[in-house]
């Protein structure tokens, strides 16, 4: 009975001690847009790149981008070789099969596609109108990514 009390003490105070990113998805968009008007935050990564995993156990695990992130902006965290058929925009987007057990989703390469190529990770910034008005494709540190999020605040 002791250990039963201590681990919910222990699962209280861890909880509110810290915040949870809001994953959002594509689907659900438009109905929180509705809700209230943010700019969108699409994260487009693979489970093999090196560099998207890194942000993954870094940026996005600092307290400070999770706040901004689940206050100011939806974020969609998306990996690039998803299978399933995505409904956006009022468009369907499917996995686009390249070879054996390789592709890439196509809604991946509409949103992060730079000059004729995709590069992982990939930053993809969205109005509330669904347009895309900045991508950057290359890791970015705590550090860096506060200052970007400042800026698209603005």
């Amino acid at each position: 009975m002791k250990k039963l009390a201590i681990i919910i003490i222990f699962l209280g105070i861890t909880s509110t001690g810290f915040c949870q990113l809001q994953i959002r998805s594509f689907e659900a968009i438009d109905s929180l847009q509705q809700i209230q008007k943010r700019k969108i935050i699409v994260f487009i990564h693979t489970d093999w790149c090196q560099y998207c995993q890194k942000m993954k156990s870094t940026t996005f695990k600092n307290q400070e981008i999770i706040q901004s992130l689940n206050s100011d902006f939806y974020f969609i965290d998306f990996n690039a070789e998803e299978k399933q058929d995505i409904l956006f925009n009022n468009q369907i987007f499917k996995y686009q099969p390249t070879g054996n057990n390789v592709g890439v989703h196509e809604l991946a390469l509409q949103l992060g596609t730079m000059n004729n190529q995709i590069v992982y990770p990939v930053l993809c910034v969205l109005n509330e109108k669904n347009e895309i008005i900045l991508q950057y494709n290359n890791y970015l540190n705590p550090k860096d990514f506060k200052l970007l999020l400042e800026k698209l605040k603005e």
